[in-house]
């Protein structure tokens, strides 16, 4: 699946998901692969939170257009970072996977705004998922969800236009697909373990108390 910068642009494109790409209730696999390789980061660097040097490292591959990913954001994510990352036990890693054109445009306003508020700007998206990623006219929708978060227009066109940013992006999927075996959203490494599908509070409790 190619996506290009005209894509990005286009108003129309995207609004269907991918629904092979996509994965449901949580499949728990024998997959792993080296840490080190998984943690090494891509072009654009990872967006991460929690300690370094935390005994249990979590990385999502995820897409904005996801449904199950915008689930597991609003109903696991916020419980998993009050006890796990924000007490120093886990380091998470967040990796763009996008599935069309509209998740790779908001993963470029994400990644055109202020660094610090990239994890603010994932999460109000998920939460307002379907304002603008589920809508006759995507392209007006994620503009007029971007004055929300600070910008114009004007800066908004330009977020889109930047080639360079979108390979990146677009490399950091094909990585994982090529690397990692990744082929649907949301994907979790528990520790270089694979997991497919949303995961909710009590799946991760599991998953990390096994590794600590």
């Amino acid at each position: 699946m190619t996506i290009s910068r005209r894509n990005v642009l286009q108003t129309g494109y995207g609004l269907a998901l991918v629904v092979a790409l996509t994965s449901g209730p949580s499949v728990a696999l024998a997959h792993s692969v080296d840490g080190k390789d998984l943690h090494t980061s891509g072009p654009l660097g990872d967006k991460t939170l929690g300690d370094k040097k935390a005994p249990v490292t979590i990385v999502e591959y995820t897409s904005m257009t996801c449904s199950y990913c915008a689930d597991f954001h609003v109903e696991t994510y916020p419980a998993l970072k009050a006890e796990f990352i924000d007490t120093g036990k886990v380091r998470f890693i967040l990796r763009e996977f996008p599935l069309d054109a509209v998740a790779s445009a908001a993963f470029m306003l994400a990644r055109s705004a202020p660094k610090e508020t990239y994890f603010d700007i994932i999460d109000l998206m998920f939460q307002k998922q379907r304002s603008w990623a589920f809508t006759d006219n995507p392209y007006n929708s994620l503009l007029n969800f971007s004055k929300q978060i600070g910008f114009t227009q004007s800066s908004f066109e330009k977020a889109l236009r930047k080639q360079e940013l979108l390979d990146a992006i677009n490399a950091v999927r094909d990585r994982g697909i090529n690397e990692f075996g990744v082929n649907s959203t949301p994907t979790f490494f528990v520790n270089g373990k694979m997991h497919r599908g949303f995961l909710s509070k009590g799946q991760f409790d599991t998953l990390i108390k096994d590794e600590l």
